[in-house]
Protein backbone atom coordinates (compact mmCIF):
# COMPACT_ATOMS: atom_id res chain seq x y z
CA UNK A 1 0.00 0.00 0.00
CA UNK A 2 1.29 3.46 -0.93
CA UNK A 3 0.52 6.37 1.38
CA UNK A 4 1.68 9.81 2.44
CA UNK A 5 3.19 9.79 5.92
CA UNK A 6 4.31 12.48 8.35
CA UNK A 7 7.51 11.52 10.18
CA UNK A 8 7.20 12.35 13.88
CA UNK A 9 10.55 11.24 15.36
CA UNK A 10 13.66 9.11 14.94
CA UNK A 11 13.49 5.55 16.20
CA UNK A 12 16.21 3.77 18.13
CA UNK A 13 17.70 2.30 14.93
CA UNK A 14 17.71 5.62 13.08
CA UNK A 15 14.53 5.09 11.05
CA UNK A 16 11.94 7.82 10.82
CA UNK A 17 8.73 6.90 12.68
CA UNK A 18 5.27 7.83 11.44
CA UNK A 19 2.27 7.36 13.76
CA UNK A 20 -0.71 5.84 11.96
CA UNK A 21 -4.11 4.52 13.09
CA UNK A 22 -2.64 1.02 12.85
CA UNK A 23 0.43 1.88 14.92
CA UNK A 24 3.93 3.21 14.24
CA UNK A 25 5.47 2.73 10.81
CA UNK A 26 9.27 2.83 10.41
CA UNK A 27 10.61 4.51 7.28
CA UNK A 28 14.39 4.31 6.75
CA UNK A 29 16.31 7.41 5.62
CA UNK A 30 13.64 9.89 6.72
CA UNK A 31 13.72 12.62 9.37
CA UNK A 32 11.30 14.21 11.87
CA UNK A 33 8.96 16.75 10.30
CA UNK A 34 9.17 15.31 6.79
CA UNK A 35 6.17 14.41 4.66
CA UNK A 36 6.98 11.40 2.49
CA UNK A 37 5.41 8.98 0.05
CA UNK A 38 6.13 5.41 1.07
CA UNK A 39 5.18 1.85 0.25
CA UNK A 40 3.93 0.32 3.49
CA UNK A 41 4.25 -3.31 4.48
CA UNK A 42 3.12 -4.12 8.05
CA UNK A 43 5.05 -1.74 10.33
CA UNK A 44 7.82 -0.86 7.86
CA UNK A 45 7.82 1.14 4.67
CA UNK A 46 10.09 1.83 1.72
CA UNK A 47 10.68 5.49 0.94
CA UNK A 48 9.42 6.46 -2.51
CA UNK A 49 9.68 10.25 -2.44
CA UNK A 50 10.22 13.13 -0.04
CA UNK A 51 7.39 15.61 -0.53
CA UNK A 52 8.49 17.98 2.23
CA UNK A 53 12.08 17.81 3.47
CA UNK A 54 13.24 18.56 7.00
CA UNK A 55 15.61 21.49 7.60
CA UNK A 56 17.69 18.93 9.50
CA UNK A 57 18.40 17.04 6.26
CA UNK A 58 21.93 17.31 4.89
CA UNK A 59 23.74 15.79 1.94
CA UNK A 60 25.07 12.31 2.77
CA UNK A 61 28.82 11.81 2.65
CA UNK A 62 28.70 8.59 0.64
CA UNK A 63 27.29 7.70 -2.78
CA UNK A 64 26.12 4.34 -1.40
CA UNK A 65 23.97 5.81 1.36
CA UNK A 66 20.36 4.72 1.02
CA UNK A 67 21.21 1.28 -0.35
CA UNK A 68 24.17 0.19 1.79
CA UNK A 69 23.06 -0.92 5.23
CA UNK A 70 26.24 0.22 6.95
CA UNK A 71 24.99 3.71 7.86
CA UNK A 72 21.54 4.83 9.03
CA UNK A 73 21.72 8.61 9.51
CA UNK A 74 24.27 10.20 7.19
CA UNK A 75 21.50 12.59 6.14
CA UNK A 76 21.03 14.06 9.64
CA UNK A 77 22.52 17.42 10.62
CA UNK A 78 25.55 16.93 12.89
CA UNK A 79 24.35 18.69 16.06
CA UNK A 80 21.02 16.87 16.01
CA UNK A 81 22.82 13.60 15.31
CA UNK A 82 25.00 14.02 18.40
CA UNK A 83 21.99 14.90 20.54
CA UNK A 84 20.13 11.82 19.28
CA UNK A 85 23.02 9.53 20.19
CA UNK A 86 23.40 11.06 23.65
CA UNK A 87 19.66 10.68 24.23
CA UNK A 88 19.90 6.96 23.51
CA UNK A 89 22.02 6.64 26.65
CA UNK A 90 19.78 8.99 28.65
CA UNK A 91 16.67 7.03 27.68
CA UNK A 92 18.21 3.69 28.67
CA UNK A 93 19.20 5.10 32.08
CA UNK A 94 15.81 6.72 32.64
CA UNK A 95 14.09 3.43 31.86
CA UNK A 96 15.96 1.95 34.84
CA UNK A 97 15.16 4.92 37.07
CA UNK A 98 18.74 6.20 37.01
CA UNK A 99 18.95 9.98 37.23
CA UNK A 100 22.37 11.36 36.29
CA UNK A 101 23.64 14.19 34.14
CA UNK A 102 25.06 12.59 30.98
CA UNK A 103 28.10 14.25 29.42
CA UNK A 104 28.04 15.54 25.84
CA UNK A 105 28.83 12.91 23.23
CA UNK A 106 32.52 12.37 22.49
CA UNK A 107 32.42 12.61 18.68
CA UNK A 108 33.79 10.26 16.05
CA UNK A 109 35.37 11.77 12.95
CA UNK A 110 34.94 10.43 9.42
CA UNK A 111 37.79 8.35 7.97
CA UNK A 112 38.75 7.05 11.41
CA UNK A 113 37.52 3.47 11.59
CA UNK A 114 40.51 1.13 11.54
CA UNK A 115 38.62 -2.16 11.70
CA UNK A 116 35.98 -3.02 9.09
CA UNK A 117 34.02 -6.22 8.58
CA UNK A 118 32.86 -6.60 4.99
CA UNK A 119 30.39 -9.03 3.47
CA UNK A 120 31.58 -10.73 0.29
CA UNK A 121 30.30 -13.19 -2.30
CA UNK A 122 31.49 -14.62 -5.60
CA UNK A 123 29.19 -13.91 -8.55
CA UNK A 124 29.42 -14.43 -12.31
CA UNK A 125 30.57 -10.82 -12.58
CA UNK A 126 33.29 -11.18 -9.93
CA UNK A 127 33.59 -10.67 -6.19
CA UNK A 128 31.10 -8.41 -4.44
CA UNK A 129 32.64 -6.67 -1.42
CA UNK A 130 30.71 -4.31 0.78
CA UNK A 131 27.84 -4.36 3.25
CA UNK A 132 24.44 -6.00 3.36
CA UNK A 133 21.54 -3.80 2.42
CA UNK A 134 19.40 -3.05 5.47
CA UNK A 135 17.21 -6.03 6.44
CA UNK A 136 18.50 -7.95 3.43
CA UNK A 137 21.11 -10.52 2.41
CA UNK A 138 21.87 -8.51 -0.73
CA UNK A 139 25.45 -7.25 -0.71
CA UNK A 140 25.97 -3.68 -1.86
CA UNK A 141 29.31 -3.58 -3.67
CA UNK A 142 31.10 -0.46 -2.47
CA UNK A 143 33.63 1.84 -4.12
CA UNK A 144 34.09 4.18 -1.18
CA UNK A 145 33.46 4.31 2.55
CA UNK A 146 33.77 7.66 4.36
CA UNK A 147 33.92 6.07 7.82
CA UNK A 148 36.96 3.85 7.10
CA UNK A 149 40.56 4.99 7.40
CA UNK A 150 42.09 5.82 3.99
CA UNK A 151 44.53 2.90 4.32
CA UNK A 152 41.57 0.54 3.89
CA UNK A 153 39.60 2.52 1.30
CA UNK A 154 42.49 2.80 -1.16
CA UNK A 155 42.97 -0.98 -0.99
CA UNK A 156 39.37 -2.01 -1.69
CA UNK A 157 40.18 -3.37 -5.15
CA UNK A 158 43.14 -5.32 -3.80
CA UNK A 159 40.91 -6.73 -1.06
CA UNK A 160 38.42 -7.89 -3.72
CA UNK A 161 41.21 -9.64 -5.58
CA UNK A 162 42.46 -11.28 -2.40
CA UNK A 163 38.90 -12.41 -1.59
CA UNK A 164 38.69 -13.94 -5.07
CA UNK A 165 41.82 -15.97 -4.39
CA UNK A 166 40.63 -17.21 -1.00
CA UNK A 167 36.94 -17.84 -1.76
CA UNK A 168 35.87 -21.48 -2.11
CA UNK A 169 32.13 -21.15 -1.53
CA UNK A 170 29.03 -19.97 -3.35
CA UNK A 171 27.67 -18.51 -0.12
CA UNK A 172 28.45 -15.12 1.31
CA UNK A 173 31.43 -14.83 3.66
CA UNK A 174 33.11 -12.23 5.88
CA UNK A 175 36.35 -10.32 5.62
CA UNK A 176 37.57 -8.36 8.64
CA UNK A 177 40.26 -5.85 7.74
CA UNK A 178 42.30 -4.01 10.35
CA UNK A 179 44.69 -1.17 9.62
CA UNK A 180 47.72 -1.73 11.85
CA UNK A 181 51.06 0.01 12.24
CA UNK A 182 52.67 -2.64 10.02
CA UNK A 183 50.00 -2.90 7.31
CA UNK A 184 46.57 -4.37 6.70
CA UNK A 185 45.52 -7.50 8.59
CA UNK A 186 42.98 -9.50 6.54
CA UNK A 187 40.94 -12.22 8.27
CA UNK A 188 38.43 -14.33 6.31
CA UNK A 189 35.60 -16.34 7.87
CA UNK A 190 33.15 -18.78 6.20
CA UNK A 191 35.03 -18.45 2.88
CA UNK A 192 35.32 -22.24 2.44
CA UNK A 193 38.26 -24.61 2.76
CA UNK A 194 41.28 -23.09 1.07
CA UNK A 195 43.15 -25.37 -1.32
CA UNK A 196 46.93 -25.61 -1.45
CA UNK A 197 46.97 -23.89 -4.83
CA UNK A 198 44.80 -21.06 -3.52
CA UNK A 199 46.91 -20.85 -0.37
CA UNK A 200 50.07 -20.34 -2.42
CA UNK A 201 48.43 -17.76 -4.68
CA UNK A 202 46.90 -15.84 -1.77
CA UNK A 203 50.19 -15.92 0.16
CA UNK A 204 52.09 -14.57 -2.82
CA UNK A 205 49.49 -11.82 -3.30
CA UNK A 206 49.63 -10.90 0.40
CA UNK A 207 53.42 -10.56 0.34
CA UNK A 208 53.57 -8.77 -2.99
CA UNK A 209 51.00 -6.15 -1.98
CA UNK A 210 52.45 -5.43 1.44
CA UNK A 211 49.72 -6.84 3.70
CA UNK A 212 50.82 -7.64 7.25
CA UNK A 213 48.87 -10.88 7.67
CA UNK A 214 46.36 -13.15 5.99
CA UNK A 215 44.27 -15.64 7.96
CA UNK A 216 41.39 -17.94 7.03
CA UNK A 217 39.01 -19.37 9.65
CA UNK A 218 41.39 -18.31 12.42
CA UNK A 219 44.45 -19.99 10.83
CA UNK A 220 47.35 -17.78 9.80
CA UNK A 221 48.07 -18.46 6.12
CA UNK A 222 50.97 -16.04 5.89
CA UNK A 223 52.33 -13.29 8.14
CA UNK A 224 55.02 -11.23 6.38
CA UNK A 225 54.94 -8.69 9.23
CA UNK A 226 53.35 -9.00 12.63
CA UNK A 227 50.29 -6.69 12.70
CA UNK A 228 50.93 -4.30 15.58
CA UNK A 229 48.40 -2.28 17.58
CA UNK A 230 49.50 0.19 20.23
CA UNK A 231 47.85 0.07 23.67
CA UNK A 232 49.44 2.89 25.63
CA UNK A 233 53.16 2.03 25.98
CA UNK A 234 52.74 -1.56 24.75
CA UNK A 235 52.55 -3.00 21.24
CA UNK A 236 50.25 -5.99 20.76
CA UNK A 237 49.59 -8.40 17.90
CA UNK A 238 45.89 -9.30 18.21
CA UNK A 239 44.84 -12.83 17.21
CA UNK A 240 43.43 -13.26 13.69
CA UNK A 241 39.97 -11.69 13.57
CA UNK A 242 40.19 -10.93 17.29
CA UNK A 243 38.19 -8.20 18.97
CA UNK A 244 39.54 -4.68 18.69
CA UNK A 245 37.89 -1.34 19.34
CA UNK A 246 36.98 -0.12 15.86
CA UNK A 247 38.19 3.48 16.23
CA UNK A 248 41.50 4.33 17.90
CA UNK A 249 40.35 7.73 19.18
CA UNK A 250 37.27 6.15 20.78
CA UNK A 251 39.45 3.55 22.48
CA UNK A 252 41.79 6.30 23.71
CA UNK A 253 38.82 8.20 25.14
CA UNK A 254 37.33 5.18 26.92
CA UNK A 255 40.69 4.15 28.32
CA UNK A 256 41.46 7.70 29.38
CA UNK A 257 38.33 7.99 31.51
CA UNK A 258 38.92 4.56 33.07
CA UNK A 259 42.61 5.20 33.82
CA UNK A 260 41.92 8.59 35.40
CA UNK A 261 39.11 7.16 37.55
CA UNK A 262 41.24 4.25 38.80
CA UNK A 263 44.47 6.24 39.20
CA UNK A 264 44.60 5.85 43.00
CA UNK A 265 44.06 2.09 42.96
CA UNK A 266 47.28 0.18 43.58
CA UNK A 267 45.81 -3.09 42.29
CA UNK A 268 43.26 -3.12 39.47
CA UNK A 269 41.13 -5.90 37.99
CA UNK A 270 40.32 -5.81 34.26
CA UNK A 271 37.35 -8.05 33.45
CA UNK A 272 36.65 -9.04 29.82
CA UNK A 273 40.16 -7.76 29.13
CA UNK A 274 40.47 -8.83 25.48
CA UNK A 275 43.99 -8.23 24.16
CA UNK A 276 44.74 -5.56 26.75
CA UNK A 277 43.38 -2.24 25.50
CA UNK A 278 42.69 -1.13 29.08
CA UNK A 279 44.96 -3.42 31.12
CA UNK A 280 48.16 -2.33 29.40
CA UNK A 281 47.31 1.34 29.84
CA UNK A 282 46.35 0.86 33.48
CA UNK A 283 49.65 -0.91 34.14
CA UNK A 284 51.57 2.34 33.83
CA UNK A 285 50.39 3.26 37.36
CA UNK A 286 48.83 0.11 38.87
CA UNK A 287 49.34 -3.62 39.15
CA UNK A 288 46.73 -5.25 36.93
CA UNK A 289 45.08 -8.66 36.89
CA UNK A 290 43.54 -9.18 33.45
CA UNK A 291 40.77 -11.75 33.01
CA UNK A 292 39.48 -12.95 29.64
CA UNK A 293 37.80 -16.08 28.30
CA UNK A 294 39.57 -16.12 24.92
CA UNK A 295 42.97 -17.80 25.17
CA UNK A 296 44.43 -16.21 22.04
CA UNK A 297 43.50 -12.70 23.15
CA UNK A 298 44.96 -13.34 26.59
CA UNK A 299 48.20 -14.64 25.08
CA UNK A 300 48.46 -11.49 22.94
CA UNK A 301 47.99 -9.34 26.05
CA UNK A 302 50.68 -11.26 27.93
CA UNK A 303 53.18 -10.96 25.06
CA UNK A 304 52.47 -7.24 24.80
CA UNK A 305 53.21 -6.79 28.50
CA UNK A 306 56.41 -8.85 28.43
CA UNK A 307 57.90 -6.82 25.59
CA UNK A 308 56.85 -3.42 26.99
CA UNK A 309 59.03 -1.28 29.22
CA UNK A 310 58.09 0.70 32.30
CA UNK A 311 54.88 -1.13 33.21
CA UNK A 312 53.92 -2.48 36.60
CA UNK A 313 53.12 -6.16 36.98
CA UNK A 314 50.33 -7.58 34.81
CA UNK A 315 49.00 -11.06 35.54
CA UNK A 316 46.47 -12.91 33.40
CA UNK A 317 43.73 -15.46 33.98
CA UNK A 318 41.60 -17.33 31.48
CA UNK A 319 38.07 -17.50 32.82
CA UNK A 320 34.54 -17.57 31.42
CA UNK A 321 33.02 -14.70 33.38
CA UNK A 322 29.49 -15.60 32.32
CA UNK A 323 29.75 -19.10 33.77
CA UNK A 324 32.10 -18.23 36.61
CA UNK A 325 32.05 -14.54 37.55
CA UNK A 326 34.51 -13.22 40.10
CA UNK A 327 32.94 -13.55 43.54
CA UNK A 328 32.59 -10.59 45.86
CA UNK A 329 35.23 -12.14 48.15
CA UNK A 330 37.71 -12.36 45.27
CA UNK A 331 36.89 -8.81 44.21
CA UNK A 332 37.65 -7.40 47.65
CA UNK A 333 41.39 -7.86 46.98
CA UNK A 334 41.34 -5.01 44.43
CA UNK A 335 41.28 -1.25 44.81
CA UNK A 336 39.48 -0.75 41.50
CA UNK A 337 38.14 -2.57 38.50
CA UNK A 338 37.09 -1.99 34.92
CA UNK A 339 34.74 -4.21 32.94
CA UNK A 340 33.88 -4.05 29.24
CA UNK A 341 31.62 -7.01 28.40
CA UNK A 342 29.99 -7.96 25.09
CA UNK A 343 26.59 -6.50 24.16
CA UNK A 344 24.79 -8.88 26.53
CA UNK A 345 26.38 -7.03 29.45
CA UNK A 346 27.57 -8.55 32.71
CA UNK A 347 24.51 -9.13 34.87
CA UNK A 348 25.83 -11.94 37.07
CA UNK A 349 29.22 -10.31 37.43
CA UNK A 350 27.55 -7.02 38.37
CA UNK A 351 25.67 -8.78 41.16
CA UNK A 352 28.98 -9.88 42.64
CA UNK A 353 30.55 -6.44 42.21
CA UNK A 354 27.53 -4.94 43.98
CA UNK A 355 28.22 -7.14 47.03
CA UNK A 356 31.93 -6.28 47.06
CA UNK A 357 33.83 -3.46 48.73
CA UNK A 358 35.80 -2.43 45.62
CA UNK A 359 35.82 1.36 45.95
CA UNK A 360 36.24 2.35 42.28
CA UNK A 361 34.50 0.86 39.23
CA UNK A 362 34.64 1.86 35.56
CA UNK A 363 31.89 0.21 33.50
CA UNK A 364 32.26 0.36 29.72
CA UNK A 365 29.60 -0.83 27.30
CA UNK A 366 28.52 -0.83 23.65
CA UNK A 367 24.88 -1.38 24.65
CA UNK A 368 23.10 1.34 26.67
CA UNK A 369 20.25 -1.01 27.61
CA UNK A 370 22.39 -3.69 29.25
CA UNK A 371 24.69 -1.03 30.72
CA UNK A 372 21.70 0.59 32.44
CA UNK A 373 20.61 -2.79 33.82
CA UNK A 374 24.09 -3.48 35.20
CA UNK A 375 24.40 0.03 36.65
CA UNK A 376 21.05 -0.38 38.40
CA UNK A 377 22.43 -3.51 40.08
CA UNK A 378 25.56 -1.68 41.21
CA UNK A 379 23.61 1.31 42.51
CA UNK A 380 21.30 -0.99 44.48
CA UNK A 381 24.43 -2.47 46.03
CA UNK A 382 25.60 0.88 47.34
CA UNK A 383 27.59 2.35 44.46
CA UNK A 384 27.23 6.02 43.56
CA UNK A 385 27.21 6.84 39.85
CA UNK A 386 29.57 9.78 39.42
CA UNK A 387 29.70 10.23 35.67
CA UNK A 388 28.40 8.82 32.37
CA UNK A 389 30.13 9.68 29.10
CA UNK A 390 28.64 8.61 25.74
CA UNK A 391 31.25 7.94 23.06
CA UNK A 392 30.61 7.69 19.33
CA UNK A 393 32.56 4.89 17.70
CA UNK A 394 30.25 3.71 14.93
CA UNK A 395 29.68 6.90 12.98
CA UNK A 396 26.20 7.45 11.45
CA UNK A 397 24.89 4.23 12.99
CA UNK A 398 22.54 3.82 15.99
CA UNK A 399 25.29 2.22 18.08
CA UNK A 400 26.80 4.21 20.93
CA UNK A 401 29.41 3.37 23.56
CA UNK A 402 29.34 4.68 27.11
CA UNK A 403 31.69 4.87 30.07
CA UNK A 404 30.18 4.95 33.57
CA UNK A 405 32.31 5.80 36.61
CA UNK A 406 31.18 4.66 40.06
CA UNK A 407 32.39 4.81 43.65
CA UNK A 408 31.35 2.91 46.75
CA UNK A 409 31.65 5.10 49.86
CA UNK A 410 33.58 3.49 52.66
CA UNK A 411 31.45 2.35 55.58
CA UNK A 412 31.97 4.30 58.78
CA UNK A 413 32.98 2.17 61.71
Amino acid sequence: MTATLRIERLGAQGDGVADTPKGPVFVPFTLPGERVRASIGKNRADLLAIEEASPLRTDPACRHFGTCGGCAVQHLEEGTYRTWKRERVITALNNRGIAVEVDPLVPCLPASRRRMTFAARRTEGGILLGFNQALSHRIVDIEECPIAVPEIVVRLEELRRLAGLVCNTSDSFRLTVTATASGLDAAFEESGKISEKARRAASDFTIRHGFARLSVAGEIVVEPKKPMIRFGDASVTPPPGGFLQAVESAEDAMAGFAVAHLANAKKVLDLFAGSGAFALRLARDSEVHAVEGDAAALAALDRGFRFAAGLKRVTTERRDLFRRPFTFKELDAFGGLVFDPPRAGAEEQSKQIARSSVPLVAAISCNPTTLARDLAILIAGGYVLRRVVPIDQFLWSPHVEAVALLEKPRKRR
